[in-house]
Formats: C-alpha cells, sequence, structure tokens
C-alpha cells in the first residue's frame, strides 16, 4: 500500500515535470557548441595552475602583485559580508520575536491579569501579523535586486551594498528565528512559570536558552551566505572578488579567474572552520 510520503513524493515529482514542459526546458539547449567547448576546455584547463602574476601583457605601473590584489579584494568580501550580517542579525532578532509567537502565547494554567489577557488575544495578533508580513516583504526580493535598487537611488556606496545584504538577511533571520524559538522545548518554560516567573524571565531564561543553539548555527551559515552575496557585488563595480573575478574572465585571463575562486574558496573554508569551532566550543 502506497504511504502519504510516497504520494508527496510522485506529487512533486509530477509537478516538476509539468513544470519543465511549459517552461520548454529542452535538455538538447545544454549541449555547447563548438566554440563553447573550447572556451570550457581553456577555462578548465587552467584550474589545476592559477596564476601567480598576472596574465596581461601590459603592465600596469605601481599595480600591487597578484596574491596581493586577491587578498586585498578577499578582505573586502569579509567586511562588506560582516557588516551585513552585522546589520542582519540587528533586524532579524526583534523582528523574529515579534514573528513568534513565544511572546504572546499566555499561560495555559490561566494565571495572567485580565489585562494582559485582553492584550494578548487584541494588540499582540495584530503585531504578529505586521512583523510577519515585514519579515516577508523583506526577503521577498533578492539581495541583487536590492543592490540595484539602491544603486540608482544612492550610487556606489558601501553602505547601499551592506543595506542590500542586510534587508533580505534580517527578513530570514526572522522568519527562521521565529520558528525555532516556536519550536523550541517548553519544559523549561513551564517550570519556571510555575515558579512564578515573568512573561519576559520565561521567554529570556526558558525558551531562548533552547533555541539558542541552533540560531548561532544558522547564523553562521548566513555568514558564510553573505561572503558569496559580497563577492557577487562585485559584479555592480564593489571591491570585492567578484570585481577582480568579472574583469579576469571578460579578458580571458582563466587563470587570473582561477587564483580568485581559489581564495573565494578559501575564505568560505575558514569562516565555516570558525564557526564549527566557535560553535563546538559554546555547546562545551
Amino acid at each position: 500500500m502506497i504511504g502519504a510520503r510516497s504520494w508527496v513524493i510522485a506529487a512533486i515529482a509530477a509537478a516538476g515535470l509539468w513544470a519543465g514542459w511549459h517552461a520548454d526546458l529542452d535538455p538538447r539547449a545544454l549541449v555547447p557548441s563548438a566554440g563553447g567547448l573550447q572556451v570550457a576546455r581553456e577555462f578548465f584547463a587552467r584550474a589545476l595552475s592559477p596564476a601567480l602574476t598576472y596574465e596581461s601583457t601590459t603592465a600596469v605601473p605601481g599595480a600591487s602583485p597578484l596574491l596581493v590584489k586577491a587578498l586585498g579584494a578577499a578582505h573586502q568580501t569579509l567586511l562588506f559580508a560582516g557588516a551585513a550580517v552585522s546589520l542582519a542579525l540587528a533586524i532579524g532578532l526583534p523582528l523574529g520575536f515579534l514573528s513568534s509567537t513565544v511572546w504572546w502565547e499566555g499561560d495555559p494554567a490561566g494565571g495572567e491579569g485580565r489585562l494582559t489577557r485582553v492584550l494578548r488575544r487584541t494588540l499582540a495578533p495584530l503585531v504578529y501579523a505586521f512583523a510577519r508580513t515585514l519579515a516577508t516583504v523583506m526577503r521577498s526580493v533578492h539581495e541583487l535586486l536590492w543592490a540595484v535598487i539602491f544603486l540608482a537611488a544612492f550610487g556606489m556606496s558601501h553602505l547601499a551594498a551592506v543595506v542590500a545584504i542586510a534587508v533580505p538577511f534580517g527578513g530570514t533571520f526572522a522568519k527562521v528565528f521565529s520558528e525555532l524559538l516556536d519550536e523550541a522545548p517548553r519544559d523549561t518554560a513551564a517550570a519556571l512559570r510555575a515558579a512564578g516567573a515573568s512573561p519576559l524571565q520565561v521567554v529570556v531564561f526558558g525558551v531562548l536558552p533552547r533555541a539558542q543553539s541552533d540560531m548561532t548555527a544558522y547564523a553562521f551559515y548566513r555568514f558564510e551566505c553573505a561572503l558569496r552575496s559580497s563577492a557577487v557585488l562585485g559584479f555592480f563595480g564593489y571591491p570585492t572578488l567578484g570585481y577582480y573575478l568579472a574583469a579576469s574572465f571578460e579578458n580571458l585571463h582563466y587563470g587570473e579567474v582561477w587564483t580568485y575562486l581559489y581564495v573565494l574558496l578559501l575564505l568560505i573554508a575558514a569562516a565555516d572552520w570558525w564557526s564549527g569551532t566557535f560553535r563546538r566550543s559554546f555547546a562545551a
């Protein structure tokens, strides 16, 4: 007998086939031309021999060595990502709390005052709905589109690039943090409530510590995503790894492209190692 899970998988597969048919996804379009194959061969041939010096035959007077420039671009990428995630956390933490039901779910034993009960049934749902709607709007627009909007509004500003990443990331933080708070075990919270703790104490000492580990892990994951987003913002002209990567690719300097790609890979790997080390020490 086919179970519910099998029906769900079959429905997802059918939806994918239906979408592919209506979108005219022809697998033959993935077959490259002779020129495309030549470009691909030249590009991947340099994967094991990245450039250590500039491939351009025209030397730029006073230019920094290639590796120094790559490390400088990585530093800029790191700065953009760190600033963006910090701002996103400042947005996402309070918005995630308001998007959660933990602060207005009430006392199951009915030990709350009449005014508190009235506010919980009237004002709290409105604040909850507004916070969730705001978080949805923020994360519905990709950071690249936010970057286009802020570039048009404020010009080539570093702050505009940081905010472009922070806005959708803040909305995503709000959604995930609210769900983690809602799904956190309530045993400690119930014990604190039974001991006479206030609602704020119940949330801070009973619910938040149970969700803190998952929230920390997710914040580090979004930092890794921010590194990639910061690099991609280089295609808009910001001095991150993407800027120099795009310039090298346009000039067919594939060895330089792989140099910048490997620096980005090492940057993300270092961030992953750091986050894992921090989370292990935090959990100890």
